[in-house]
C-alpha cells in the first residue's frame, strides 16, 4: 500500500509543478534566456526527456520522504505538515536562495 501512497504524491508533486510552471513560464523563460519559436514555445518543447525525468525525480524524491518521515515516527497529517513546512523552510528555501542569488550574479557579470 506505501507504493500507492509514493505515487500518489509524486503525482500530486508533477501536476502541481506543471500548473506552476505553465502559469509562470513566460517569466522564467524570459529570465532563464530559453530559446523561442515563433509561437513564444520553447525550441525543444516536443522533448519528452524532461518531463520523463521530472517524473522519475518526484517518484525518487517522494519515496525518500516517504523512508524518512516514517523513520523519524511522523505517522499523522498534522505532524507531517509541520515536518513538511520545516524541510521546505530550512533545507530548500535556502538552497534556492543560494542558486537564485549565484544565477543573478552569473547574470550581472555576464551583462544580461
Amino acid at each position: 500500500m506505501e507504493i500507492f501512497n509514493v505515487l500518489a504524491a509524486a503525482s500530486a508533486s508533477f501536476v502541481f509543478g506543471a500548473i506552476w510552471y505553465m502559469v509562470l513560464s513566460d517569466p522564467w523563460m524570459t529570465a532563464s534566456g530559453v530559446a523561442r519559436d515563433a509561437d513564444g514555445k520553447p525550441l525543444n518543447s516536443s522533448n519528452p526527456r524532461p518531463y520523463i525525468l521530472s517524473a522519475i525525480s518526484a517518484i525518487v524524491v517522494a519515496g525518500m520522504m516517504r523512508h524518512v518521515l516514517a523513520a523519524s515516527g511522523v505517522t499523522s497529517i498534522p505532524s507531517g505538515a509541520i515536518a513538511g513546512f520545516g524541510i521546505g523552510a530550512f533545507l530548500i528555501v535556502p538552497w534556492m536562495m543560494m542558486n537564485n542569488e549565484l544565477r543573478r550574479q552569473a547574470v550581472s557579470i555576464d551583462g544580461y
